[in-house]
């Protein structure tokens, strides 16, 4: 026993020397992370870091910003907010958070006509923009549209069974339109049996697979919108006659038959009408765009002549694909013989050029409305990508890389198993661990 009363000291003085100096090191650290603040983005999609585009605005804008929100007090949303506009407040020191209880400013609520949902007000240079809808989209583009002062309205056309932008079936592209607008770009739609010009606020006309033919005055005023230098979307079908006067005016020529391609069954897809693209050609539209899109149904578009157009293509099919021109069901075949068309085939392309006013003109032509459509819009990127197309169409290039996020990573799929694991472990078996390891240490001590 002689020898432990040597060593005891010694031990003590050594504990109390580790102890002082982890205390020291961790007083070191909390000293450093106040001053200054390191994270880590691990989300899959990068859902916590802002993208270069909105990093960009904010060193554009020399004033101060002020966001509102009229959010009553203690629901979760609060939380998710002051996240989101802490990621900005980062790289903009003067932009500033401040939440209000509507139900404490009645006559405030009824001004902004505050829902249940309550409503976001951003402030900048004397001007306002209310959102009812925050993310870094829905943001951004509201701070661009206070720091340009122009609103942007994007005209579809209708009056003949085209899609809608606020139609709910599965044809329409009411989905689309709920985004565009949750970004502050306004849709509306045009009859141009009603209205027989297409309005002078509109920075984008967009035009969709027409059921019924268009009549001649209709067909005169959309080709001189387009001689005048007005930006187009176009969004065609398999099988669609009724645009052949624009897609003529454009040199654009739909190849008859159905793009089917069998590099999509590497994605686990049976149906060989749909296309999946992975791989993008270069093109401002495309730019660091990495996600996989989806096409239900795809026309291959051939630029037969340039009308004074540059043409780039934007999206094509693989190798492993051809124009299918008969039935598709049971063992289908390339066949030259029917007039089809072996792949790769672009089915999407971009066209410019410069307009009377020196502006250039922006035009985009697909072969297939459908991966916009209620029904397949959440596939893959297939929002990101037409949300990428609307910006470059309307001018707004700085913006086309700030992505739709959505928060892949925010659930998490269990299986009974495993839940069952998780469940007894911490119910009963970390307990157990617990107990069994004090009775051990107790042991051991007693044998001392």
């Amino acid at each position: 026993m002689k020898p432990l009363s040597i060593i005891h000291p010694q031990t003590r003085l050594q504990n109390a020397f580790v102890t002082a100096l982890l205390l020291c090191l961790l007083g070191a650290l909390a000293a450093l992370s106040a001053r200054h603040a390191a994270q880590v983005d691990i989300t899959h999609n990068a859902a916590n870091t802002l993208s270069s585009a909105s990093q960009k605005l904010l060193a554009s804008l020399p004033d101060s910003v002020l966001v509102t929100a009229y959010i009553k007090a203690g629901l979760p949303i609060r939380a998710q907010i002051a996240q989101l506009v802490d990621r900005y407040s980062r790289y903009k020191s003067n932009l500033t958070l401040a939440f209000t209880d509507p139900d404490w400013e009645p006559e405030k609520a009824r001004e902004l006509n505050i829902g249940p949902e309550g409503v976001i007000v951003v402030e900048y240079q004397g001007r306002t923009e209310k959102l009812t809808f925050i993310d870094e989209f829905s943001l951004t583009n509201a701070l661009l549209q206070l720091a340009n002062a122009n609103e942007r309205w994007v005209t579809f056309l209708g009056g003949h069974g085209e899609r809608s932008p606020d139609g709910e079936a599965n044809f329409d592209l009411g989905r689309f339109g709920k985004e565009l607008a949750r970004r502050k770009i306004r849709t509306q739609t045009l009859n141009l049996a009603a209205m027989p010009a297409i309005p002078g606020n509109s920075v984008l006309l967009v035009m969709t697979a027409p059921a019924i033919p268009l009549l001649a005055g209709e067909w005169a005023i959309i080709q001189r919108y387009v001689q005048g230098g007005g930006n187009l979307l176009l969004l065609t079908d398999p099988g669609d006659e009724q645009l052949a006067v624009i897609e003529k005016q454009l040199g654009i020529k739909p190849l008859r038959g159905v793009i089917v391609d069998g590099g999509s069954t590497l994605y686990g897809i049976d149906d060989p009408s749909v296309v999946v693209v992975g791989g993008y050609a270069p093109h401002p539209i495309t730019q660091g765009f990495q996600s996989i899109t989806v096409y239900p149904a795809a026309a291959a578009l051939e630029v037969e002549a340039q009308n004074g157009f540059k043409a780039e293509t934007l999206l094509g099919s693989s190798a492993q694909s051809w124009t299918e021109t008969g039935a598709i069901k049971g063992n289908i075949n390339f066949d030259v013989k029917s007039g089809e068309h072996q792949g790769p085939l672009a089915f999407a392309h971009a066209l410019t050029r410069t307009g009377p006013e020196k502006t250039q003109q922006r035009i985009v032509a697909a072969g297939d409305g459908d991966f916009l459509s209620n029904a397949a819009i959440g596939n893959a990127g297939n929002l990101d990508m037409g949300l990428r197309m609307i910006l470059w169409l309307i001018h707004d290039d700085p913006f086309i890389d700030i992505p739709a996020k959505t928060a892949s990573d925010k659930s998490l799929q269990l299986t009974q198993t495993a839940v069952a694991v998780i469940g007894f472990g911490f119910l009963i078996f970390l307990p157990l661990g617990l107990i069994g390891t004090g009775f051990f240490i107790g042991y051991k001590r007693k044998r001392r």
